[in-house]
């Protein structure tokens, strides 16, 4: 797409602006030299920013995008494990990072000490889709099974159904330190290791062909590697694997059981829960989150605002996300036989 000169100039003011809007912090910037030695501005310059590796397929359009955008700007992204992204974060290998959790007390002291100051900008609501191979019949689960599947208190398929023919519950994760396994451990688990018999794939493209291959497998993937139904790939890894429809109700009936998309994505009122019955909030579901070092008005912070406006909105909404500064729109349907 090829943008008039008053098209780009009317956009970067508008960025501009939206980078006077983000939080601000009591800190100076202490990167070497003066405010007169920086030379990236919201729009132009270059940047390392690192992204937890899950949400690869969301950032790789985000990026693409903004440079398309503002031809002067150069984001270098580093797609990596989660614990990797904020260890860049905090040795200032990277301004802006983009991942699923807020910093912890320790890591917060860290930059302090560096006196500097974390803003942390919500961005989106993610959902992990629970992948088995499409022979599987096994495919309603509630959330205590795969609490039992997670820490491996179950260990046969035929501990859940009938199904004796799969044998052993073969259990994949995406990689080492992966916020999918650290999101498994501390929040469906509460704190509980996970299961000694799951294994990492290396990456989630890995993992999805390993899931694809092994009809034993159970395997989690963050939703955008599964929901762009405009990408081939997308759609060449659906053909391949089955999506579990999960729920936590007790004694549920079949129709409780829902897959990760946006509507139970987003954040649900009671008043809307109680006005749709059949409404739910996805179980497995946390938010994402882009953080900055920054305490200037930069390239990096440029990428975070871009990321949280409306174009960078759009590109989570299409990627099956549920973005941030969107509302979710419910629609009732009747029935018709």
């Amino acid at each position: 797409m090829k943008l008039t000169n008053s098209a780009c100039s009317l956009a970067g003011a508008a960025l501009l602006l939206a980078v006077g809007l983000l939080p601000s912090c009591n800190f100076a910037d202490r990167s070497k030299g003066s405010s007169d030695d920086f030379t990236d501005t919201p729009t132009s310059g270059n940047v390392n920013i690192s992204v937890d590796e899950t949400f690869a397929p969301i950032f790789e359009s985000q990026v693409d995008t903004f440079q398309k955008l503002y031809p002067d700007a150069h984001v270098h992204a580093a797609y990596q494990p989660e614990d990797s992204v904020f260890l860049a974060l905090l040795n200032d290998k990277a301004k802006a990072i983009m991942v699923s959790r807020l910093l912890n007390d320790d890591e917060n002291k860290a930059l302090a000490k560096q006196e500097y100051a974390a803003k942390a900008t919500k961005i989106g609501i993610d959902g992990l889709a629970i992948i088995l191979h499409p022979n599987n019949p096994d495919s309603l689960l509630t959330v205590d099974q795969l609490r039992g599947i997670f820490s491996g208190q179950t260990t046969q398929w035929s501990q859940l159904s009938s199904q004796k023919k799969l044998g052993a519950v073969n259990v994949v994760f995406d990689a080492n330190r992966s916020s999918t396994s650290r999101y498994m451990r501390d929040s469906l688990l509460q704190g509980k290791p996970l299961s000694t018999r799951a294994f990492a794939a290396q990456s989630n493209a890995k993992l999805l062909d390993y899931v694809a291959t092994h009809p034993d497998a159970i395997g989690i993937v963050g939703v955008n590697w599964i929901s762009d139904f405009d990408d081939p790939q997308v759609n060449a890894y659906r053909r391949r694997i089955r999506v579990a429809s999960i729920t936590d109700r007790q004694n549920p009936k079949k129709g409780d059981y829902i897959q990760p998309y946006q509507v139970y994505l987003a954040n649900k009122t009671p008043a809307q829960l109680a006005a749709h019955p059949d409404l739910q909030n996805y179980p497995l579901r946390r938010y994402l989150y882009a953080i900055s070092r920054e305490a200037r008005a930069g390239l990096g912070s440029g990428f975070v605002s871009f990321v949280a406006g409306q174009k960078g909105q759009l590109i989570i909404q299409k990627s099956g996300l549920m973005p941030a500064n969107m509302q979710a729109r419910i629609v009732t349907t009747r029935k018709t036989y």
